[in-house]
């Protein structure tokens, strides 16, 4: 699904990742590497699979892509160290020509050095880049002339069908000044939104996109 933003043209994958074509970038938020190791060694039964589909995903999109940069819209990685960070450090360098960076989330508390390892830049609350604000939280305000892009909601919207079934999948939303991207992480809940009548929103089922 490609839409224009700003006058930009930007690709939604079916990974829940925007892909900025013209810009060589890609853009993705809440992987939340490292919560099933994270459960599973506080003795909560978490298929390890998981892991995995994280890993395969963000290799798919680089691959994919061949993107030049990769920002993370915060929360990369759950908690405290777990080898899960070493997976992350070796996608890192097998993909050598591709900047990580990462806008720190609530979840990332991870130290400096454990950054620098693996050769990762990051920001403490924002990166702007030309009319963008990129975050890990939605901005309760947004300047004018300037649009928002940011994660920590993992939205997803409820679709109704025949015989009162419903299903809520998470989604991308754009606003008017603001966009909220899907948690990328195959092991995160999902918060409904309820947009506005001007609000666009893409909705991910069975690895399309779907505009609601």
């Amino acid at each position: 699904m490609e839409i224009e933003l700003l006058g930009e043209k930007v690709r939604l994958l079916p990974q829940k990742a925007a892909w900025f074509k013209k810009r060589k970038t890609v853009l993705m938020a809440d992987l939340h590497f490292g919560k099933i190791n994270h459960f599973r060694k506080a003795g909560i039964a978490v298929p390890a699979r998981a892991n995995d589909k994280n890993a395969e995903n963000l290799i798919s999109v680089l691959q994919t892509t061949k993107a030049e940069r990769l920002i993370f819209l915060g929360d990369l990685f759950h908690s405290h160290y777990n080898e899960d960070w070493e997976v992350v450090g070796q996608i890192r360098k097998h993909f050598v020509d591709c900047s990580f960076e990462l806008v720190l989330g609530n979840h990332d508390i991870l130290s400096e050095v454990q950054y620098e390892r693996h050769n990762m830049k990051f920001y403490l609350n924002e990166l702007r880049e030309d009319n963008l604000i990129l975050t890990h939280e939605p901005m309760e305000e947004v300047p004018e002339g300037l649009y928002n892009l940011c994660g920590h909601l993992h939205p997803g919207v409820n679709l109704r069908g025949a015989g009162k079934q419903s299903i809520t999948l998470p989604c991308f939303y754009f606003g008017k000044q603001q966009a909220i991207l899907p948690a990328f992480g195959s092991f995160t809940g999902l918060a409904r939104i309820v947009p506005k009548k001007a609000d666009r929103i893409y909705v991910i089922a069975e690895n399309k996109i779907i505009a609601y």
